[in-house]
């Protein structure tokens, strides 16, 4: 079974991040994904991004993640 430490793994090998979390039961996944690479690209890029990042992962063994991806800007004017 995946576990979030995985999945956050996985991401930090893909994709330069400021900050990530990851949380998860093992299904369904979590992540709050910044990174300066998200600048100037739209949601949908962003997620691709990620997508890109996690690889075949994503398929075969990551069945459900909910991102919200922000650039380090946007993160902190929360």
């Amino acid at each position: 079974m995946v576990r979030p430490e995985d999945i956050k793994q996985y991401i930090e090998q893909g994709l330069p991040c400021e900050h990530l979390e990851v949380e998860g039961d093992g299904h369904h996944f979590q992540a709050l994904i910044v990174s300066r690479e998200f600048a100037g690209k739209s949601r949908v890029q962003r997620h691709q991004r990620v997508y890109a990042a996690l690889g075949s992962r994503m398929r075969e063994e990551i069945h459900a993640l909910s991102m919200r991806t922000l650039t380090p800007e946007e993160w902190k004017g929360q």
